[in-house]
C-alpha cells in the first residue's frame, strides 16, 4: 500500500511539476512577432454625396496580410503596433447604385494599442487593448462609371484619427511559438472629395471596420 502510495505521489508531483515549469509567453523586455491573415470588414455609413439626392456610398470588405509586435513592459502589459495595407472599392448607394463602383482606394492604417494580458504563464493566453489609429488613404482612383456620369474626376479621402479596441488570444505550441486569434474595432470616419471639371462634391464616410485576424507568432 505504501508502495502504490508512493507511486501515485510521484506521478501527481511529476505532473504538477510540469506544469509548474510551463515558459511564461513574455517577460518584460521581451519581443512578441505575430504574422496574421487580416479580414477588413467595414461597418459604413455615409452622407450624400454633394448635391446628388438620395445618393451615399458603400465600402467593400477585403483580406490582406498584417505584421504585428508587442512589447511587454512587464508579463501583464505590452504595447502593440501593427502594420499593414488593404484595397477597397466604393460603390454607389441609394440613387447611385446603377453606377455600380465608384471608386477604388488602399488604405495604410498603423495602430498602437496597450494591451493586458491576462494569464501570460497559461498555454490559452487571452488579451485585451486599446489604443489609436491612424488611417492614411492612398492611390484613390475614379471607376470608368463614375466619370462616364460625372467627367473626368479626382478622388482624394482625407486621412482618419480614432480609437481602436482590441480582444485576442495567443495559444502556445512549441517551443517558443505560438498561435493568435485576434479582433479589433475601429473608429475610422473620413471625407471623400470628387473634383469634376471644377464642380466638387463631398460625402462624409464612417468606415469603422473590423479587423479579424489569425496567424501565427514567435517570442524574442
Amino acid at each position: 500500500m505504501n508502495k502504490r502510495l508512493r507511486t501515485r505521489a510521484s506521478i501527481l508531483t511529476g505532473v504538477l511539476a510540469g506544469l509548474g515549469c510551463t515558459a511564461a509567453m513574455a517577460d518584460a523586455g521581451d519581443l512578441l512577432v505575430r504574422l496574421r491573415a487580416l479580414h477588413v470588414s467595414p461597418n459604413d455609413d455615409s452622407s450624400a454625396i454633394g448635391d446628388i439626392p438620395g445618393s451615399s456610398v458603400s465600402v467593400d470588405p477585403d483580406t490582406t496580410i498584417e505584421l504585428d509586435l508587442s512589447y511587454f513592459f512587464t508579463r501583464h502589459l505590452a504595447v502593440e503596433a501593427i502594420f499593414g495595407t488593404s484595397r477597397h472599392d466604393i460603390n454607389g448607394k441609394g440613387s447611385v447604385a446603377g453606377l455600380g463602383k465608384l471608386a477604388k482606394i488602399r488604405t495604410l492604417p498603423p495602430t498602437v494599442t496597450l494591451q493586458y494580458h491576462f494569464l501570460p504563464e497559461g498555454r490559452i493566453r487571452p488579451y485585451a487593448g486599446l489604443g489609436v489609429n491612424y488611417t492614411l488613404f492612398y492611390d484613390e482612383q475614379a471607376s470608368n462609371s463614375l466619370e462616364s456620369a460625372l467627367g473626368p474626376t479626382n478622388v482624394d479621402l482625407s486621412s482618419s484619427w480614432g480609437l481602436a479596441a482590441q480582444a485576442g488570444v495567443d495559444i502556445a505550441l512549441k517551443n517558443e511559438w505560438f498561435v493568435n486569434l485576434d479582433a479589433k474595432y475601429i473608429r475610422m470616419d473620413t471625407t471623400a472629395t470628387l473634383n469634376s471639371g471644377g464642380v466638387v462634391r463631398k460625402a462624409n464616410v464612417d468606415i469603422d471596420p473590423w479587423f479579424i485576424g489569425i496567424g501565427v507568432g514567435r517570442r524574442f
